[in-house]
């Protein structure tokens, strides 16, 4: 008998916690309206819960971090100076792979393999670091130790997701996995076969070579090209927000320079909150009289104390992480918050955001997703400080900042350039020296196809 109360009792804690871990993802997938709204529904739900009599807003006896922390008045101060015009809301890549992940039936190690996956991709979706090399990653990082076939079956699952093409290591593989979620057709086998076997003489824009090296006629040649010049090279910034274009964004935070020193505050006037006093002292008594029989009505009463502490809790934890988020932002792009040079951004992903907190990736993404943060210079989408690197493996960090500027003025360089007579790589590389920067030729060209950026023939417009 004692043995089947301890089940049951085991049987609710865990269904309580499961309830409580959902109710905190919600709240933290909340941006600032919407968990003020949130706040006041719970105010207006439960007779328990009620706002301190100070009325202030509350500071959640938030850590103080590195980088400072200014609650309350001084961040509504800072943050009311601030132009909140509504910026690009770029993707939410991230975010839509984690949501696809846990619909699937996987394995808890395959499940985190590939939730470590998603966080490892840069912003257009391609995965930069060999399987290899994530499987040491994971073992001495967050330590997942996965055998080299979950890892493939995590890399896999991945692959499958929308936006299709994610998850590739380069431009050829990511074309590939879009072709193979198309339904079959010859002008899709065409297509594959293009890709497999005459991918060169495609990005040459050589027809000839493909028709010879396929054996197949001119207009299937053509209609198969055609197939994958309407694929998207970059795969990861096709996802966006479904929120409509608002004409002012709150922010969630506010980061400014105080004297030399940078401050991070929540942004937010969620109001102090606490337990009414009778529903305290009723519980309590209640307490008290364990062993005897409690009234009618005591159920209503724990019930409505409890929903109302745990609210309280969970609203401490969801401002604490976002706390901790942004101070690991700042800590990482403390040049770019120093100097305002975009430039100044070093590459961050998710993961390094986890290796400073030890909060999971998926807990991250929420907290980044759908969140702005008020700046002297504007405001900016969280996501917006994510990238990954562009150096080579080992690079120093500024080396990697030096390829990353690089990288942008070459893409400034195609953007303006005359479509009619675009630049081929030698004539970026000639470009690139005028301006200053020693690069090869072969750099432009590696550059240019990680930013998904055809040869200029396939550029070329009549």
């Amino acid at each position: 008998m004692a043995s089947n109360q301890s089940l049951s009792l085991d049987q609710r804690l865990s269904m309580r916690l499961s309830a409580q871990q959902l109710r905190f993802v919600k709240l933290l997938e909340y941006n600032t309206p919407e968990l003020e709204e949130a706040v006041e529904r719970e105010l207006d739900d439960n007779p328990a819960l009620e706002v301190a009599e100070e009325n202030e807003p509350a500071d959640l006896e938030l850590p103080s971090y590195r980088y400072g922390y200014s609650g309350g008045q001084r961040a509504a101060d800072e943050s009311a100076n601030y132009d909140f015009s509504p910026p690009d809301l770029g993707e939410n890549l991230y975010d839509s792979l984690l949501r696809q992940l846990a619909e699937r039936n996987l394995s808890p190690n395959v499940l985190a393999a590939a939730e470590y996956i998603v966080g490892s991709l840069d912003s257009n979706g391609y995965l930069r670091r060999s399987l290899g090399n994530l499987i040491n990653d994971m073992a001495f990082g967050p330590g997942i130790d996965v055998t080299e076939t979950e890892a493939k079956e995590a890399l896999d699952t991945v692959q499958d997701l929308e936006p299709y093409g994610v998850g590739a290591a380069d431009l050829r593989e990511c074309l590939r996995l879009q072709l193979v979620h198309l339904p079959q057709s010859q002008r899709r086998d065409d297509a594959i076969d293009i890709i497999d076997k005459q991918f060169e003489a495609f990005t040459m824009k050589h027809t000839h070579r493909i028709i010879s090296g396929l054996k197949i006629d001119r207009e299937r040649a053509k209609e198969a090209v055609d197939l994958i010049l309407s694929l998207n090279p970059k795969p990861g910034a096709a996802v966006n927000t479904d929120r409509d274009s608002a004409n002012i964004i709150v922010p969630d935070l506010v980061v400014w320079n105080e004297d030399g020193n940078l401050s991070v505050a929540l942004s937010n006037r969620i109001p102090e909150l606490e337990i009414d006093r009778s529903f305290s002292e009723a519980v309590a008594e209640m307490e008290g009289q364990a062993k005897r029989r409690q009234k009618k009505g005591t159920e209503f009463i724990t019930s409505r104390y409890n929903d109302a502490r745990d609210f309280i809790r969970i609203l401490k934890q969801r401002q604490e992480t976002l706390m901790s988020v942004m101070t690991a932002i700042v800590k990482i792009q403390h040049d770019y918050f120093m100097t305002q040079d975009v430039y100044r951004l070093k590459p961050m992903m998710i993961k390094d955001i986890s290796a400073i907190t030890g909060l999971d990736l998926s807990v991250i993404s929420r907290a980044t997703n759908n969140k702005y943060v008020a700046t002297p210079w504007g405001v900016f989408p969280l996501r917006f400080f994510f990238s990954d690197s562009i150096g080579e493996e080992g690079d120093e960090p500024s080396d990697a900042l030096t390829n990353r500027k690089i990288e942008a003025e070459i893409a400034a360089l195609v953007e303006k350039e005359d479509k009619r007579h675009p630049l081929s790589d030698e004539k970026i590389r000639l470009e690139m020296e005028a301006r200053g920067y020693d690069v090869s030729r072969r750099t432009v060209a590696k550059y240019r196809d990680r930013q998904g950026i055809p040869v200029a023939r396939l550029r070329k417009e009549m």
